[in-house]
């Protein structure tokens, strides 16, 4: 049996050359009213691969000053992408306080 090898990626740079949508935020308005996990960026971790960025499917993460990410809360549906993306586990999903 041939065991199969998967390459996690470590930045965007090891990403393969492939064309990707361009994300957006919500068309129809505001989204993120109504999940129960947030993410929340730890930024004294964080290498700003963009990794966050690349995977979110909602165009909610945002790139900042330095390519630091920044999350919008108005769209995000806490579905933790982000989180389990990030290579050096610098996201952690909380439950939302409301």
């Amino acid at each position: 049996m041939q065991k199969l090898e998967v390459k996690i990626p470590k930045s965007r740079k090891d990403l393969p050359v492939t064309p990707l949508s361009v994300p957006t935020v919500g068309s129809m308005g505001k989204t993120g009213d109504w999940r129960t996990f947030k993410p929340i960026i730890d930024y004294s971790k964080c290498t700003r691969c963009l990794l966050c960025w690349i995977y979110c499917p909602e165009g909610a993460i945002e790139r900042g000053e330095d390519d630091t990410p920044k999350i919008d809360y108005e769209y995000c549906k806490g579905c933790g992408l982000c989180a389990n993306e990030c290579p050096v586990k610098a996201i952690n999903m909380e439950r939302e306080k409301k």
